[in-house]
This record gives C-alpha cells, structure tokens and sequence, in this order.
C-alpha cells in the first residue's frame, strides 16, 4: 500500500474499522474524517486513529491520495459530487456501500470513470457506531471491488493493496454481478427474515406463545431482522430490480412447495431438502458476510447450584472471555441446556477445546 493520507467522509462502524485497521497496518499514515458528530470525531483523534477533524468538505481533502465515502448508501452519491472538486491528480474515491450500480452511474454522469472505484467491505454487525469499529472486522472478509468501465489499472491494484492490508480478501468484478449476488444472498434473506418475524408476530396467540418458544432455527434464520430499518430501506430502494426478480422466483418456488404439500407430494418435499442441505453443506462456515458471525455453541449441563459458575471459571482459568451466556428454553433441534457465544473465533475453538477436556458434552 502506497497511500500516506487518506480521508474519510462518514465515521461510523465500517469506516472507524477501516481506519483502524490501516493505521494498524501502516501508524505512520495521515488520517482525516469528517462526519456530523463531532463527537464521535474527537474520541477518534483521542484513540490515536486520526489526525485531522474535518468540520465539512474542504480544502483539507485535496491532500488525500484515497478518500472513503463510509455514509448511507443514498448520501455516498451527494458526497462524490462535493468531493470532486478537491482531487488531487491520481488520487482515489471509493465508497463502502453495499449496493453499487446507483453510485457508478452518478460516477459516470461526474465523469470520474478515472478516480472512482467502487467498494463494498462484506463485514458488519448489530452494532453501529464508532464506538463499536475494530482494528479486525474485516479480516478474512470479502472486499468487493467494482471499477468503471476504463479504470485506470493502476487504481484497481490499489484498492486490491488496500484491501489486503486490511486483511480482507479483494474480489473484483462488475457493478451489474456485485448487486445480482448481494441481491441473492443478502438482500433478499434479510426481506424473507422480516417478513418471516412479523408473520409470527400477526399470527402469535394473545399469549405470545411463539414469541415465548421462538429458538434455535428460527432464531438462527432471523437474527438479520434486527438490523437497521433505515439502512435497509435505502439498499431496498437502491437494488431494486434485482431484488424484485429473486422476490418473484422465490414466490415462485414457494408456490410450488405450497402446491406440494397441498397435493401430499412427499417425493418433492423430501428433495426440496435434499438439494438445500446438499448445497448449503458445500458452502463453507469460514466466509464471513455482512452481519458479524456469531462464535457459539451449546453445552448439555444439569440444572443445578454452582453449574454455570463452575464452567465459567473453568473458561476463565485459561483466559477465555465469555460474550454471553443464555439459557436454551427450547431444545427441540437437540441445543443444550446453555448456549455460550464468544467474541472471535479463537477464543470459541479455545473454549469447545477446554470444555471437552472437562468431558462436557457439547453442541454446535
């Protein structure tokens, strides 16, 4: 990585990580941001992340070789417009929205074809906020990199440098490719989760049985709906016409199911599950997406007085940190009685690895 100062406009999750991460790499780097909440600025430059708190877009960025657009995807494309006339020669934008094709076209109505290249960092969480970045989210994590058409290859090399410094792995490819798959397989699974969660919530009993037995699978299948509503409203209304058309195809296929069941078709029904076990078992569990992998596992424990204490000072006599410890009230998908999350995935093969030799039985 060549860069020696970089400029942020957007200071949150994504771009304190980033920043972070880069000033691991390289702590001799210039680092300057600008973003609404000057706050969360000053903590940045009393972490020792950046060096300069930029109060708007100025003069200050003409210095900057890469500038990180880190804002809602729909502001990205205002604040490409008020950036350009600060550019210096050969210096870089990128952005970090998770869809792209709405940004190249602005690019390309600025005619910064030369200077833009499109990002997408497939890291995240729950959390927002810089207050939550790390030095590490996106290690081992996809970086999608989509350059215009004529972009420069020099600069399609420096967004590759930058995305290995980060630790993170650089994918290259279209705008178009980008926004059908992020479409399929996170755009779309989000839409499914939500409307999956408030279909619960119309059809629960005044009781709320289902809410009070909801875990395992559909807890797993729907953690992504807590999400935030506004950043998904805006992917919404940015892709589309991708997610329209995998919309319809999975109607589609429920549809089918649908008329399976109503038919009794067992032969169609078992090879609904067939096919997705056989596919969803060859995709591997390293990869990490948008939403921040949960490290867990279960533990079969006997309910009784000092039994997770003892287990917890068992982690804690080999320095495991514990990220949250929780009782599993409904085991029907053979979890154990407790279900223990950690915060990476160390510090989870660390705990299965010190809990087996206590001879505790666990469960992934």
């Amino acid at each position: 990585m060549t860069e020696s100062v970089i400029g942020f406009i957007g200071f949150g999750l994504i771009g304190g990580s980033i920043a972070k991460g880069l000033k691991r790499h390289d702590p001799n780097l210039t680092i300057m941001a600008y973003m609404r909440s000057t706050q969360k600025l000053e903590q940045a430059k009393q972490d020792g992340i950046i060096d300069l708190a930029l109060t708007g877009v100025d003069e200050h960025f003409r210095s900057c070789d890469i500038i990180f657009l880190c804002t809602p995807v729909e502001y990205n494309e205002a604040y490409l417009k008020a950036v350009k006339p600060y550019l210096k020669a050969g210096a870089i934008v990128t952005d970090v929205g998770s869809t792209k094709e709405s940004i190249h076209h602005t690019a390309t109505a600025l005619s910064m074809e030369d200077c833009f290249i499109g990002g997408h960092p497939m890291a995240g969480s729950e959390k927002t906020g810089y207050e939550n970045s790390t030095d590490h989210l996106l290690e081992n994590a996809y970086y999608m990199i989509t350059p215009p058409d004529g972009a420069p290859s020099e600069n399609i090399k420096r967004m590759v440098s930058i995305a290995k410094a980060l630790n993170a792995i650089p994918m290259v490819l279209s705008c178009q490719e980008h926004d059908k798959a992020v479409a399929a397989i996170s755009h779309l699974p989000h839409v499914v989760a939500s409307s999956l969660v408030n279909l619960i919530q119309q059809t629960d009993s005044p009781q709320h049985t289902m809410r009070q037995i909801a875990a395992g699978g559909f807890k797993d299948i729907t953690r992504i709906a807590s999400a935030s509503p506004e950043m998904w409203e805006q992917i919404c209304m940015t892709n589309t016409d991708n997610i329209i058309f995998l919309l319809q195809a999975y109607i589609h296929s429920l549809n089918q199911t649908l008329e399976a069941l109503t038919k009794r078709d067992s032969h169609t029904i078992y090879q609904l599950f067939s096919d997705s076990k056989t596919y969803r078992d060859s995709i591997s569990d390293r990869n990490r997406g948008a939403m921040e992998p949960e490290y867990s596992f279960s533990v079969d424990i006997v309910d009784e007085v000092g039994s997770i204490s003892t287990l917890s000072v068992i982690l804690a006599s080999k320095g495991i940190s514990i990220k949250n410890i929780g009782i599993n009230h409904n085991r029907e998908h053979g979890e154990g009685a407790l279900r223990i999350s950690f915060y990476d995935k160390d510090s989870m093969e660390a705990a299965w690895a010190q809990l087996t030799r206590y001879k505790y039985e666990l469960i992934p």
